[in-house]
């Protein structure tokens, strides 16, 4: 899939997102800190510029209850066979 988006682009939205979900439960940083094991300071800079540790993360995921969407990260998605490429009609638009 092609995306246009580039690495800090995904990992802003990833923070304020996360930040989001802080926020909808009523969570200081102080509070998300003590639940998470992460430094308040991390949580701060990875809210502001989405720069954190991939344990850090998963950490506050698990705090906020988003960490079984990680689970689904990597997973194998509709792998076709070369078969199937080439079995494929080429269609150009005309009938």
């Amino acid at each position: 899939m092609l995306s246009f988006k580039t690495v800090p682009d995904v990992a802003l939205s990833i923070a304020k997102r996360a930040q989001e979900a802080r926020l909808s439960q009523n969570l200081s940083r102080k509070t998300l800190s003590k639940m998470s094991g992460v430094a308040e300071s991390s949580i701060k800079r990875f809210e502001m510029s989405g720069e954190i540790s991939i344990i850090s993360l998963l950490k506050i995921a698990k705090a906020l209850g988003h960490i079984n969407q990680f689970e689904e990260t990597f997973t194998q998605q509709g792998v076709i066979s070369i078969e199937q490429v080439l079995a494929k009609k080429r269609s150009r638009g005309r009938s």
